[in-house]
């Protein structure tokens, strides 16, 4: 018997095991009954202390790992040295509570635990008793909560603990002092979310940005356009949609996250993490069906390579193939993504990814504004042409590295490449007369657009003790570079060769004039790369106060060469920033946090500005104030955070105030844009069987700086309040196991359209709902799902495209979905 943290003579430790291992041998059936007995007293000891600890335990021996459990609980660990020393851990990363830890530890061995004192726990071999009379025991019920890890398939929690995309590090929520939300893979499912706007609309203050219809994920934060700025796996992904038959959560970071990730809006960064290589195998196939033509198949499978779980994969592939309400317009999808993770030591794990997608659409520019709102015509209607078209071929490569140098320090270092190529032609509105409904068209046609990036990050982590106070501190660097070639047509009136005028009540198509072999006329090359290094040290004094420091030093360069119909250009920028954050959180108990913080980022160059004579080309800044509290009950099942913030955007580009400079085509750097509001957010359960995950937002996002004709006014696509709730319940309490019910409602009120607040959006109250069953078959279960989005077939608009006149993009009318899945 080997106990850990205490010292015990081997003949006093020996005969406390063979002493209670002979009483399990003399009396067999009365240990059972006495070892279930004491299990659950056991239990009601540890769930009244719900004192969480944060867990980084690496895969590798169980003996090990319970020293690293020990070490971090506080707990004396006692144990058998042969009994556990031919057993392999899986590893624990994570908040949990010590009975939480313990279970998901020791999950998929032979081992149970017993706890044996205030401070003690005996970790032992799982007997499996013979029992003399061979008549069946009466059923029993056993009634807790089931504990779960947070990648496991079979999750259906939906909220986190732990999120890494604030700090690059696993730390806990409630000790992380800045607004962070995860939506984890089980509200996904459980909505059938298929594009990253069915996951965002979960989050408080997120709001869907213009994407072309299909072509890019974009999305409002704190009232800020993110531009395209998707990251995937810490990774930069701009310009194209992002499957979510891969993802396992997404997170959003509120606020200036430039500290950590270099040059970005001040709105915040959204996250997706992909699905990791699992040591335990799972396989699914899932069949969806829906309105408008819509199929959609998407496979998961992972599991052990070899014996020894040294060598893991997972695969995901999607096929996506659908129609629209909207008329012409269609979108088809291949997407697959293979990752391997070999556990070279017990310190060291080497991860490879790879993915590809195909992606092939009909671009949709939406409908025009008459007057202050959008034309009153079908939303279905469509006004580019039937033969417009996008296809898209994007590869990403990463390779990572994690290496411990022992229980308190570790590397971290990746390197991704990313190829991005186009080609396209898009019929587009140029002008728009309200009164007869004529819209005067051109189209372009790019071939191709070529986009090739490189990225590379690496971090050393650490933790230490000072004189009683706790630091992790982060050190780290990273390097992008980032290139773009595009050569297209422009197809134009005043040339002679554009699509003809349509006119929006009686649309009649013909794109005969446009000539997609004519010689191409516009050329663009755009080059920008960065490198930052960073510094974050997370202090923690006396387990209640928190407090997080950070600073970072950006060097980026841009430059892009152009000749748009014989008309040359040439700029370059050279920014040299320092970014810094400082948190501060305090925790009095365990449910509850205070924080606060306050951020200076750098955003970005204003790198396609014309100044006029005597100004500086100074990049975007931003700075945030933020307070807040969160709260966990339930055994950390259920999670809020309430949140004040002040944020401002400064040295934003705007047309000239001499209007002879603006119609020169030149820029000043006067413009300002403030945004302040309050936050919430809540998810998780709120009993085994009832889960929720609720938001709103109260976003006042006004233009402070600027010509005097739009001084004040607010910024587009933004509404001032939004929000909406989602809940599902499971029908096990009423003999009905497998059965759920899910409902959502969503609502916004009105947001302006563009900056000069000529035209609104109208506000809308959206209802969505699902049934599904699920029945287990042996080690298989096969999942039957319904939902209904926009129930009540509500009309409304998600966003003006470009914050411009001529293209409001409809919302999705009534649709039905549909789902066959099958898991073992």
């Amino acid at each position: 018997m080997i106990r850990s943290r205490k010292a015990h003579s081997l003949t006093t430790r020996t005969a406390i095991y063979n002493s209670i291992e002979e009483s399990r041998r003399r009396h067999t059936v009365k240990s059972i009954a006495m070892l279930c007995g004491l299990l659950y007293a056991s239990a009601s000891i540890a769930e009244g202390n719900d004192r969480v600890y944060q867990f980084d335990i690496a895969a590798g021996s169980m003996s090990k790992a319970l020293e690293d459990f020990s070490d971090t609980s506080n707990l004396d660990i006692n144990y058998p040295a042969n009994v556990v020393n031919e057993v392999k851990s899986n590893g624990l990363k994570g908040s949990y509570t010590t009975e939480q830890a313990l279970r998901q530890l020791l999950k998929g061995s032979n081992l149970s635990y017993r706890i044996t004192g205030n401070s003690t726990v005996t970790v032992e071999k799982i007997q499996l008793a013979e029992a003399k009379d061979p008549t069946t025991m009466p059923a029993m019920r056993v009634v807790g909560q089931a504990v779960y890890d947070s990648t496991d398939p079979y999750n259906p929690n939906y909220n986190r603990t732990s999120a890494s995309t604030a700090t690059k590090t696993d730390t806990p929520i409630m000790e992380t002092p800045f607004s962070v939300q995860v939506v984890p893979r089980a509200v996904m499912d459980d909505q059938q979310a298929i594009r990253l706007k069915d996951v965002t609309k979960n989050i408080s203050g997120v709001f869907q940005g213009d994407d072309l219809g299909f072509q890019y994920e974009n999305f409002y934060l704190r009232g800020f356009n993110v531009k395209q700025n998707v990251y995937r796996d810490g990774f930069l992904t701009p310009g194209t949609t992002l499957s979510l038959a891969s993802v396992e959560r997404v997170e959003v970071l509120k606020g200036p996250a430039g500290m950590l990730y270099g040059r970005l809006e001040p709105g915040g960064l959204i996250n997706v993490v992909t699905k990791r290589p699992l040591k335990t195998a799972y396989h699914s196939l899932e069949q969806q069906f829906g309105s408008f033509d819509l199929y959609r198949t998407s496979l998961d499978t992972t599991g052990p390579i070899d014996q020894n779980g040294e060598l893991s994969y997972r695969f995901n592939l999607e096929y996506l193939n659908n129609n629209s309400f909207r008329d012409y317009v269609g979108n088809e999808r291949l997407h697959l993504t293979t990752a391997l993770s070999w556990n070279v030591t017990d310190a060291t794990q080497i991860d490879l990814d790879f993915s590809y997608q195909n992606h092939n659409f009909v671009p949709d520019n939406g409908i025009p504004v008459i007057g202050t709102r959008p034309a009153n015509v079908p939303i279905s209607r469509f006004f580019g042409e039937p033969d417009d078209f996008v296809k898209v071929d994007i590869f990403q490569e990463t390779i990572k590295l994690d290496h411990h140098f022992n229980d308190d320090w570790k590397v971290t270092a990746n390197l991704t490449r990313y190829d991005r190529r186009v080609k396209d032609k898009v019929t587009f509105p140029i002008a728009f007369n309200e009164t007869t409904g004529d819209m005067i068209r051109g189209a372009y046609s790019e071939t191709p657009i070529s986009e090739g990036a490189w990225f590379s990050t690496i971090n050393f982590n650490g933790k230490f003790n000072t004189w009683g106070v706790r630091h992790n501190v982060l050190v780290g660097g990273d390097y992008r570079d980032f290139n773009q070639q595009n050569t297209s047509t422009n197809f134009v009136p005043f040339r002679g060769n554009a699509p003809d005028p349509i006119n929006i009540f009686s649309p009649v198509y013909d794109s005969s004039t446009v000539n997609l072999s004519q010689q191409k006329d516009i050329f663009f090359l755009t080059k920008n790369n960065w490198y930052g290094i960073y510094l974050q040290d997370q202090i923690t004094i006396n387990d209640q106060l928190h407090l997080l420091l950070g600073g970072r030093y950006d060097n980026a360069k841009t430059s892009s060469d152009s000749d748009f119909l014989g008309f040359l250009g040439s700029n370059k920028t050279h920014d040299a920033e320092f970014s810094q954050r400082y948190g501060i959180l305090y925790q009095p108990a365990s449910w509850v946090s205070l924080y606060g913080n306050f951020v200076k980022g750098f955003n970005a160059a204003n790198a396609f500005v014309e100044l006029s004579d005597g100004q500086t080309l100074e990049p975007e800044l931003s700075q945030q104030y933020e307070v807040g509290v969160k709260g966990q009950w339930f055994d950390d099942r259920l999670t809020a955070t309430l949140t004040y913030f002040d944020l401002t955007k400064k040295n934003i580009s705007v047309p000239h105030s001499n209007l002879q400079l603006a119609s020169l085509g030149l820029s000043e750097l006067v413009g300002e844009a403030r945004s302040r509001g309050i936050e919430f957010d809540f998810s998780g359960q709120i009993t085994e069987n009832w889960s929720v995950i609720a938001n709103y937002a109260y976003t006042d996002v006004r233009i402070t700086k600027d010509q005097n004709s739009i001084l004040g006014n607010r910024l587009p696509n933004v509404p001032e309040h939004g929000g909406g709730v989602w809940t599902k319940y499971d029908f096990a309490d009423f003999d009905l196991p497998g059965f759920n019910i899910g409902t959502g409602v969503y609502f916004s009120s009105n947001k302006e359209g563009d900056r000069a607040n000529s035209f609104q959006l109208p506000g809308f109250f959206r209802v969505d709902a699902a049934l599904g069953y699920k029945i287990k078959v042996g080690s298989t279960r096969l999942s039957t799902q319904f939902n209904v989005i926009n129930f009540l077939d509500k009309r409304y608009y998600d966003v003006s495209n470009s914050e411009s006149r001529l293209n409001v993009i409809p919302a999705t009318s009534r649709t039905f979905l549909g789902s066959i899945k099958i898991e073992f």
